[in-house]
């Protein structure tokens, strides 16, 4: 392991060991109908188990990433962490998932956004168990294909690496709540005006907090890219994050 990825280990150590008052994040604990609980696991399952396969192929090929993988996880942990509250039931934060989708794809961050979230609701008692593949299929799965596609079609457009890196960052962050302002609105569709009434309010609270956090997560995100960028370079080729004349 190199100095450089020392520090930001040692970065986040330091950040982990900040203390954080315990409050519901995400959907919380048994908030949301048992039926729709069952619905959203059941929809999230099948990107674990292609996530699962994405980060074997990706480690089997080249080990060297392991540390990078691990970051991705760590920097997913800490953001999601850094909340405001909400919606009832819920909560405003960054989710750190833009810098994982660059690095390794949307896969395989539905299994470690998942594992960031399992270890949040046993551990810290934000989320739940219950509520755990909703959560997974907003934070972990849609937000990284979001990150993923507005990076690649940034990247696609000539547009320089730290502008896609802040869009995928930004609207990862912004598709999430998105989502879970669709997943609230379906489970409690309002008695005058329905889906769509109810969508509406949610994700005009959400609004109010998110849209300044993801613009911040965005240039966080930028400011960690630029960093590998610069030492660890080796690493994002074979990533194929960088072509491999990059410099």
């Amino acid at each position: 392991m190199n100095k450089a990825n020392w520090k930001i280990l040692y970065f986040v150590i330091l950040l982990l060991f900040v203390p954080k008052k315990a409050m519901a994040m995400h959907i919380m604990e048994g908030f949301l109908p048992i039926e729709w609980a069952i619905f959203w696991w059941a929809v999230t399952l099948p990107f674990l188990i292609l996530g699962y396969r994405s980060i074997r192929s990706k480690v089997k090929e080249n080990p060297e990433t392991k540390m990078m993988l691990g970051l991705s996880g760590a920097f997913v942990f800490i953001l999601s962490a850094l909340k405001i509250p909400s919606v009832t039931g819920s909560s405003s934060h960054p989710t750190g998932v833009g810098l994982g989708s660059i690095l390794f794809g949307p896969l395989a961050m539905s299994v470690v956004g998942s594992i960031v979230l399992l270890f949040q609701a046993v551990l810290l008692a934000h989320g739940g168990l219950t509520t755990l593949g909703a959560n997974a299929f907003s934070m972990a799965v849609c937000g990284p294909f979001i990150a993923y596609f507005v990076f690649k079609g940034a990247t696609k457009l000539g547009w320089s690496f730290s502008l896609a890196v802040f869009l995928a960052a930004t609207f990862g962050d912004l598709g999430t709540y998105v989502i879970t302002s669709v997943q609230l609105a379906l489970a409690f569709p309002s008695e005058v005006g329905g889906f769509m009434a109810s969508f509406t309010k949610f994700s005009g609270i959400f609004a109010l907090t998110q849209i300044p956090l993801a613009i911040s997560e965005g240039l966080l995100t930028v400011v960690v890219m630029n960093f590998l960028k610069k030492y660890n370079l080796g690493e994002l080729k074979l990533l194929r994050v960088l072509s491999k004349e990059a410099r």
